[in-house]
């Protein structure tokens, strides 16, 4: 049976407008939400800033509606942000949509105040971690968080909405900054894994890898995993340490290519860029590292669970969500190469802990990171707003 809308007797499908600023992303982490939403029956519209290299026609094939509107990623131009928000408008008075899912920090801001304004029925709002001001404690990131309180309160008392957290403590803080009701909020952890994509678990016998596999940004603990590779290479410890990636030079913490050409050139980690088989970098590797300074649930240590890699990560929301410590994975303290470099030599130079915290990762995928499990969560959801 179709999902209908009880706001007539002819009853139209329901219609849901997902608003994303890169359309990669939203490929990459919400597919296959948008999938199942229609082939359960719903209209599925996605409206969306940047490419990020993904065809839109590649989507429209797959018989989504897809809604162009202007929306930088970063940048701060107050005449483009109100270009931005008169396109959403445009988008939610057109498509007149039951129900509209945000993704991340712009849509969710932007896109909230619009749907408050233009009266949508009902609003998720996905927060897939908590930007760099949030962190900070300077006097730069205090004036930000002081000047977007009022978008934050707005966009987050919508009458009939749910937030959606990665993390406990991005709710927390949230709620502590007095935007955010925790009644709204739903906890899904991160945005799933295809299990069966990830069958090769048994370790390779071959020099140890340890791979870092995100976007290449300070704020992800690049340099400090570049420095505990240099520190390893000092004690004379055999090991391969990959950087697997892109630039994203818009994002700011986004290195330079000159930057990657300096890491390339001083030796101590293979550069292997963007790679598109995941699953094939992961069962090559035997630790997965990411260091980063903060995250909502971050897909590369969940794609590690799946693969049945032990992980070193950072003691910071979001990164610690994703690995049960001292079973799937290490925990260091937040911008430590020395304790970066001490967890990874300690892994290496333990394989039978390295293969336990492995196998007890695939545990945790299965029980928590499942696709399915993510996306019958998200139609859950829906459900409860119509």
């Amino acid at each position: 049976m179709q999902p209908q809308s009880n706001s007539n007797s002819n009853s139209r499908k329901i219609k849901i407008v997902f608003l994303v600023n890169d359309l990669n992303f939203f490929c990459s982490h919400r597919l296959p939400i948008a999938e199942e939403s229609k082939s359960r029956g719903f209209e599925v519209v996605i409206g969306y800033g940047e490419l990020g290299g993904t065809e839109p026609k590649l989507l429209e094939d797959k018989g989504f509606k897809l809604r162009f509107v202007p929306m930088e990623r970063g940048g701060k131009n107050l005449f483009k942000d109100l270009k931005t928000l008169f396109y959403i408008w445009k988008l939610f008075k057109s498509e007149k949509p039951n129900i509209v899912h945000l993704i991340t920090i712009k849509p969710y801001l932007y896109g909230g105040i619009v749907a408050r304004l233009t009266r949508v029925p009902s609003l998720v709002s996905a927060v897939s971690g908590l930007g760099t001001i949030f962190i900070q404690q300077d006097f730069r990131a205090k004036f930000l968080r002081f000047m977007l309180y009022p978008a934050y309160n707005f966009a987050f008392n919508h009458k009939n909405q749910i937030v959606i957290v990665q993390n406990n403590e991005d709710a927390k803080l949230l709620s502590s900054w007095g935007v955010l009701n925790q009644k709204k909020v739903k906890l899904i952890r991160g945005s799933g894994v295809k299990l069966d994509e990830f069958v090769d678990l048994n370790e390779y016998d071959s020099t140890p890898i340890v791979c870092f596999a995100a976007r290449f940004l300070i704020d992800k603990g690049l340099y400090e995993f570049i420095s505990a590779a240099q520190i390893l290479r000092q004690r004379g410890l055999k090991a391969r340490f990959y950087l697997v990636g892109g630039l994203d030079e818009k994002n700011n913490t986004g290195i330079s290519a000159q930057d990657l050409r300096k890491i390339e050139e001083s030796g101590n980690v293979e550069v292997l860029g963007f790679c598109e088989d995941i699953p094939k970098l992961y069962a090559k590797s035997h630790i997965i590292c990411l260091p980063s300074y903060r995250e909502g649930l971050p897909k590369a240590l969940i794609e590690a669970a799946a693969a049945g890699r032990a992980v070193v990560t950072t003691n910071v929301p979001g990164c610690r969500d994703a690995i049960e410590p001292d079973v799937s994975g290490l925990l260091v303290p937040v911008m430590n190469k020395k304790a970066l470099a001490d967890a990874i030599q300690d892994l290496i130079e333990n394989p039978e802990k390295r293969r336990s915290m492995g196998k007890a990762g695939r545990m945790l995928a299965e029980k928590e990171f499942r696709i399915e499990k993510i996306v019958n969560d998200h139609i859950d959801i829906y459900k409860e707003l119509i």
